[in-house]
């Protein structure tokens, strides 16, 4: 028989695999509704929350026991794809403000 904390805790873990589908569901229906001149200053917006997921990561990395693989692939995983998204964002966004500045 399960104990109560078992019933409780595998309630809460299947809440948030739901509320993970629907924000991912819910996201992608906002970004691709947005008209591609607002697609540059989204994109700065996007660097400051991929900014706070690198933090994130790096926390979980440092609060993970030496031996908990699973915690630390996750937070490496995180803090990687957190950089390519940040060092990408910031690659596109100087190119377009390029585009804009006067030609010499």
């Amino acid at each position: 028989m399960e104990s109560i904390y078992e019933f409780f805790s595998h309630d809460a873990n299947l809440f948030l695999i739901y509320l993970l589908i629907f924000t991912i569901i819910l996201g992608f229906e906002v970004i691709s509704k947005v008209p591609t001149v607002l697609h540059t200053p989204l994109m700065s917006g996007a660097n400051a929350i991929s900014g706070v997921v690198i933090i994130g990561a790096i926390l979980l990395i440092r609060s993970a026991e030496p031996d908990d693989y699973l915690s630390l692939g996750l937070g490496f995983l995180g803090v990687i794809l957190g950089m390519i998204n940040v060092v990408g964002g910031f690659a596109v966004t100087d190119r377009m403000l390029e585009m804009f500045k006067r030609k010499k």
